[in-house]
């Protein structure tokens, strides 16, 4: 009980120092996790160690996918490639299906890709998207966080699914069927909540002059305006494939080079490139530290360092037990396909990675998985999909990908509560009650 108090606390004291004393969140992040592992009587030693390892790692993962996602927006936002793809999305599917739209594009590629990546790759879009038909920036921001939240914890082969399927012995096939199924399904109540709730936010994005003042006959072609996102994506896709432990595509050099452009900072760093295609007369001024890479690093940067302060705070609580807390209170509860589901919500929630909640968790439910009636092949299958719905939610400020959503467009920490968190939760609530008929039916 004092463990959980302490948690409150920690997390009261970093969203009050935001909120109300207007403290940047990088700040309040970090020392927020410090005081955390002092008050929980953390050696010194194992608090440095989770400052690091926080930090640092998400840094090797997350960080330069930022930076160079940030470079490519950048080149997209001041040719106006971004505003000839919102404007060519608008023809296509009309002004009432923008969120629809973006949320479906989303959750397609954060299957492939990181959900922190798919938001940091769609960003440029939604933000033209929203400021060409009026919308609300917090509903096409947030329509495209849900989409990608909702396929990369349910659907293979993002890391949480695959190794969630592979500890539990689930078919991986099946897994895929009805993770996708699940979350698809999951998207209705999101999209009506999106529509409804975050629409009410008032937030409008903030385009670069450049875009403004470039003429339509200067722009880019949509084409060529698009290629920078494809690009990365569909090598991305192609290595994730190449990556399967039947090696559909075979062996030997050329798989390697797919596997090595298709792994996601190579991949993005060949997207960056391609946008430097994208202005009508190119300078090399633009590549210099007073041009736009300069610009889009700093723009980078308090991204970038509040992210991994989040994650310090997470590893933090990670190191501190918290998982052996949230085993200890629920393992002796005898609730079926909803205890693999409490015990990943309750580690999202408390520590923030999506992935370490599902790997945590079905290794905390495979020895559980007889007692539980739980063994059987359909049922291992819904215990997958079922953990994947606990790992949704609730996403907020120790989770990096609502400092991403937040940071990225501008939106208040109390607006991300209201907007991202809440549909997180939505989505996991959906999700297992999803899951829950489909294993009295198919169970």
């Amino acid at each position: 009980m004092l463990t959980i108090l302490i948690i409150l606390a920690a997390l009261a004291l970093i969203l009050v120092s935001i909120i109300k004393f207007d403290i940047h969140p990088f700040l309040a992040l970090f020392l927020g996790a410090i005081i955390y592992g002092l008050m929980m009587g953390m050696d010194t030693e194992l608090i440095i160690k989770s400052i690091s390892e926080g930090f640092g790692g998400v840094m090797g993962s997350v960080g330069l996918l930022i930076l160079l996602g940030v470079i490519l927006g950048t080149f997209l936002e001041k040719t106006g490639g971004a505003l000839v793809i919102a404007e060519k999305v608008l023809k296509w599917v009309g002004e009432k299906s923008v969120n629809l739209s973006l949320m479906l594009s989303s959750w397609v590629l954060s299957i492939p890709v990181f959900g922190d990546s798919t938001i940091i790759m769609m960003n440029p879009i939604a933000k033209s998207l929203a400021s060409k038909s009026s919308l609300s920036y917090a509903a096409t921001i947030v329509a495209v966080s849900l989409g990608a939240m909702a396929s990369h914890s349910l659907v293979p082969p993002t890391p949480g699914p695959i190794a969630t399927a592979g500890i539990l012995g689930a078919d991986l096939g099946l897994v895929i069927f009805y993770g996708g199924l699940v979350s698809l399904l999951t998207l209705i109540p999101l999209l009506i909540f999106v529509q409804k709730a975050v629409t009410k936010i008032p937030l409008k994005p903030t385009l670069a002059a450049d875009e403004k003042a470039i003429p339509a006959h200067e722009r880019p072609k949509f084409v060529s305006a698009l290629l920078p996102i494809l690009a990365p994506l569909i090598l991305i896709i192609l290595a994730s494939i190449a990556n399967y432990p039947t090696k559909p595509f075979g062996e030997g050099g050329f798989i390697k080079a797919i596997q090595f452009l298709g792994t996601p900072v190579i991949a993005l760093l060949i997207g960056a490139i391609l946008s430097f295609t994208l202005p009508k007369k190119f300078d090399r001024k633009l590549l210099s530290s007073s041009g736009w890479i300069g610009e889009a690093i700093l723009l980078s940067a308090p991204v970038i360092l509040i992210t991994g302060a989040g994650a310090v705070f997470g590893k933090m609580l990670q190191n501190s037990g918290v998982g052996d807390l949230v085993t200890a209170s629920m393992s002796d509860a005898n609730w079926g396909i909803f205890l693999p589901f409490l015990i990943a919500f309750g580690l999202k929630t408390a520590q923030g990675s999506t992935t370490v909640a599902m790997i945590t968790t079905a290794s905390i439910v495979a020895p559980m998985l007889g007692p539980l009636g739980l063994d059987s092949e359909m049922m291992k299958v819904f215990t997958c999909v079922a953990i994947g719905a606990g790992a949704l939610g609730i996403s907020h400020a120790n989770d990096s990908g609502f400092w991403v959503v937040t940071q990225l467009s501008g939106m208040s920490t109390k607006q991300g509560n209201k907007s991202h968190s809440m549909g997180t939760l939505i989505a996991g609530v959906t999700a297992i009650f999803l899951v829950y008929i489909l294993s009295i039916f198919l169970g």
